[in-house]
């Protein structure tokens, strides 16, 4: 019997997903395809854009390879702001730049800030010139690179480089477009022509949509390469972290998305256009929605580095070792700033710091001290999104570290915030699913996943979280100049030849 699907892929830091969706919301089929990001230098961050749509076709073929399953329409969400600058035939010219994880437009951020205005900039984009800004990513391209930037004409994301593959539409989504500052007018909606002629004037802007507009149609060549009938409806789409929040339904006033995934992520719906230096003001998923956003550089990240260093078998021992450490981490505190951190600090020369280490100390409470660290960085996000004027009413979680509950109770206790854990945790993959189901009929995502659980602050441990969060806040402050100064001489190192060393190399036998 063939089933009436829709189809969502999200192209993530780490790996892709995709998902294959009744038109009830139950999830028929998933698929993944991990890969890995480039690091060139430190503060780089990059990736073949290539890499999206053969993951793309993979992960389609995958879902379809059964043949019980007719897909109505296509949705698609990924990674950003990224810049993917290509020539006017659609070719990358070099590989994307990743969002705020990438730090590299540090140097064009001053400058554009110094040339354009710090406060006029925020009034007119809604959001300060930061590593996030993808319009301060293209300028570094034209400084560095300006041969090849001489050779650019088109702008991508991950999500409008399959439509683009899919249907050969050239487009971005508004909310996508809100996160190229400065060269996006927030308060109009659209390209701000001006400052976009001085940054880029060879660039040929995307037409912009909303994320729930059909873009256009599979081309024939499309479907021939994925699978997919001739025809069949491709939404916009958008970045990934707006598409979680349309997975759970986290689109009301005073509600605030939280994402555990490789970069911790928080979108705040407000009434109206808010803006703050430690923020981002963006236009939202839906039209007529604006947010207050904030995100780290690290989470996920952070305990998939620590897998990998630990040598562990899997993620329930390290979280069996962490949850009897207990909280505090028998003394341990840690800056989870290993990409330097976004919001609300806007440094990317910070640094990761463990603090009160001792030889008694295992891995652990390490791993205790990392997921800690990821809450009291939400914390600190959450009082700056309430300082700027938002109302928080509910927290709705979501993505891969919702799966067990340590994690999530961990953040609760320090946010003191209860959390609303939806029945689907899969997170942007499903959200475009619902905004491509949308394309052909109407839908409530309420109704598609609605919330199973509540997680609850214990409040016997909010004196010692709180205790704890002062000393985070304290340790950053004390432990700057250090971390910037380290933060330069890596980037020195990375650069310079080193000279050889005639240190001695011990060899162990077996």
């Amino acid at each position: 019997m063939t089933v009436t699907a829709v189809l969502g892929v999200d192209i993530g830091t780490s790996s892709s997903k995709g998902v294959l969706v009744d038109l009830s919301g139950r999830v028929l089929r998933s698929s993944v395809r991990e890969h890995r990001v480039d690091r060139p230098r430190p503060g780089w961050v990059e990736m073949d854009g290539r890499i999206w749509w053969d993951e793309f076709v993979a992960l389609t073929r995958d879902l379809l390879a059964p043949g019980d399953a007719h897909v109505v329409a296509v949705g698609v969400s990924g990674m950003g702001p990224c810049v993917l600058l290509t020539d006017g035939g659609g070719t990358p010219l070099r590989p994307a730049i990743l969002y705020g994880v990438d730090t590299r437009s540090t140097p064009q951020i001053a400058r554009l800030t110094e040339r354009l205005g710090a406060e006029e900039i925020l009034r007119r984009c809604g959001s300060t010139l930061s590593t996030q800004a993808a319009g301060a990513k293209v300028a570094w391209v034209a400084d560095a690179e300006p041969e090849l930037f001489g050779r650019a004409r088109r702008l991508f994301m991950p999500s409008s480089w399959l439509v683009f593959q899919l249907t050969g539409r050239y487009l971005l989504d508004q909310h996508s477009a809100s996160q190229c500052t400065p060269l996006y007018d927030s308060a109009a909606q659209g390209w701000y022509r001006p400052w976009a002629e001085e940054i880029a004037p060879e660039l040929d802007l995307p037409e912009l949509r909303w994320p729930g507009d059909v873009a256009g149609q599979v081309t024939a060549e499309a479907a021939a390469t994925t699978g997919l009938s001739p025809g069949t409806p491709v939404v916009t789409g958008t970045i990934d972290a707006w598409s979680e929040a349309v997975s759970v339904g986290a689109q009301g006033v005073g509600d605030l998305m939280l994402m555990y995934g490789t970069t911790m992520f928080l979108v705040h719906t407000v009434p109206h256009r808010l803006t703050s230096p430690s923020l981002w003001g963006t236009v939202g998923a839906l039209p007529g929605t604006r947010n207050l956003a904030g995100g780290m550089a690290t989470s996920g990240a952070i305990t998939g580095w620590l897998r990998e260093l630990f040598d562990a078998a899997d993620y329930p021992e390290l979280l069996r070792l962490a949850a009897r450490s207990g909280p505090g981490a028998r003394g341990l505190l840690m800056l989870p700033f290993f990409a330097g951190e976004r919001t609300p600090l806007l440094d990317p020369d910070a640094r990761g710091v463990i603090a009160g280490l001792t030889l008694s100390h295992d891995r652990g409470d390490i791993y205790r001290a990392a997921l800690e660290a990821t809450g009291l960085g939400v914390r600190h996000n959450i009082e700056t999104i309430e300082a700027a004027g938002g109302d928080i009413r509910r927290v709705v979680a979501v993505g891969g570290g919702t799966r067990g509950d340590l994690w999530t109770q961990i953040v609760s206790d320090i946010t003191g915030r209860e959390q609303h854990i939806p029945s689907v945790t899969i997170g942007a993959s499903y959200g475009a699913a619902f905004l491509a189901a949308g394309a052909v009929e109407r839908v409530d995502i309420h109704r598609w996943n609605p919330i199973r659980e509540i997680r609850t602050p214990r409040p016997a441990l909010a004196a010692d979280y709180d205790e704890l969060y002062r000393l985070y806040r304290e340790l950053y402050v004390g432990s700057k100049s250090v971390a910037h100064a380290l933060a330069a001489r890596q980037a020195r190192l990375a650069t310079t030849p080193q000279p050889g060393t005639d240190d001695p190399v011990e060899e162990v036998n077996p």
